[in-house]
């Protein structure tokens, strides 16, 4: 690592690249959400069920995440990043072959594993790659791809998806994760493993009261994100009846902001890390609940509200890993574990959700609920703001 207060261009671009690689990461994840209607129609099945492929994702991911501290984290960083990225193209090479629902959900489960064990430990490498002083910014660089995947990854998904064919989406996520592999074996410089997590450190960070705020604060933000994102799809394609080329634009619009919000977050996350977290979650809940509203619930209105959910969402995704890095200190490997399951685990929560609502009642009752979970999140914050420093 840098001195305390040094970080070389090398180091900086090492910390990019890893923002592309959690790019590719996160685009192999959400691409079923792009091409959710296409998936369901070519293997016969409904769009709930194809929803599956998020959901199971997610889960093992989650599984994936506490494993991988325990069983590599003694591993070398570059060799093992390397190694999840050619899995992750291969699982993406056999879903694009797939022409069986159930041949796509074990290929998906084979990225999910991939997926996990990345997550596990990429929160804490790129706050190694720079100097103290820099953790925040070095944090939404590499979360900013996260935010892009959204601008760049899903909005392409589902251009392809309505264009050409699902399959030729999953077969450009291979060819993506494989060149990836090799920009990590070019850039990413030696970074050694660590000692084994053992079981005790993992309590010793679930029993941190402090993380346990974390963890339930960005627990219930991200299923409420996430039960409503999986469907955004349906929202505009079906609600709002868009053609096909509006809803790769809207997805775009989405994901600008998400950049945009990436950009505030490292400027201003390093000092006003509180107020950053609760903009962002009132931003979020204020556009899902305004969704519905018959003032914004149309092709134009509805714009400035997708805009400022990507935005918003883009802050929370950062600022919740900063808060972590910044709380569990000397415990950031297993500490970052532990929210890439709660994220994932929670990211299949969300897409449960999602699916259980909509099967009883409608798209309408989704949004009212998830903005109600995130404002209750956001009364979680300002709770714990009197009782620990952020």
């Amino acid at each position: 690592m840098s001195p305390a207060n040094s970080t070389t261009w090398r180091e900086w671009v090492a910390v990019f690249m890893l923002g592309i690689a959690s790019f590719t990461v996160v685009t192999s994840e959400l691409a079923p959400i792009g091409m959710l209607s296409a998936i369901a129609q070519a293997l016969h099945q409904k769009t709930s069920t194809a929803g599956v492929v998020v959901t199971l994702y997610a889960w093992v991911g989650a599984a994936a995440a506490l494993a991988s501290v325990t069983m590599i984290s003694h591993l070398p960083r570059r060799p093992l990043l390397i190694g999840l990225m050619l899995v992750l193209g291969l699982s993406n090479g056999v879903a694009a072959m797939s022409h069986q629902f159930n041949l796509l959900l074990v290929a998906r489960l084979m990225g999910a594993l991939a997926h996990g064990a990345f997550w596990a430990i990429i929160g804490s490498l790129g706050a190694k790659l720079v100097s103290d002083s820099h953790v925040g910014k070095a944090t939404a660089i590499v979360f900013g791809g996260v935010s892009i995947a959204s601008v760049l990854g899903v909005p392409l998904i589902n251009w392809i998806s309505a264009h050409a064919d699902w399959r030729w989406s999953f077969s450009l996520l291979a060819s993506l994760s494989i060149i990836t592999a090799i920009m990590l074996a070019i850039c990413l410089p030696a970074v050694s493993g660590t000692a084994p997590i053992e079981r005790r450190q993992l309590l010793s960070v679930v029993k941190n009261p402090r993380l346990r705020i974390v963890y339930l604060i960005a627990g219930c933000s991200i299923v409420a994100h996430f039960a409503a994102f999986t469907f955004i799809e349906t929202l505009l394609s079906s609600v709002l009846a868009l053609p096909e080329t509006w809803v790769t634009l809207y997805l775009l619009i989405f994901g600008v902001a998400g950049v945009i919000g990436n950009i505030i977050c490292g400027v201003f996350i390093d000092s006003h890390l509180k107020k950053v977290l609760g903009i962002g979650l009132l931003l979020v809940g204020c556009c899902l609940l305004l969704i519905n509203s018959p003032m914004f619930n149309s092709r134009v209105s509805i714009l400035p509200l997708l805009a400022g959910w990507g935005l918003g969402v883009a802050i929370l995704f950062v600022g919740f890993q900063t808060w972590i890095l910044r709380v569990a200190k000397e415990d950031a490997l297993p500490a970052s574990a532990i929210y890439a399951a709660i994220f994932n685990g929670a990211v299949g929560f969300g897409a449960i959700l999602g699916t259980g609502v909509l099967a009883h009642w409608s798209l309408s009752i989704l949004y009212y609920l998830t903005s109600i979970i995130m404002l209750i999140s956001l009364i979680l914050l300002c709770i714990a703001r009197k009782r620990l420093t952020l």
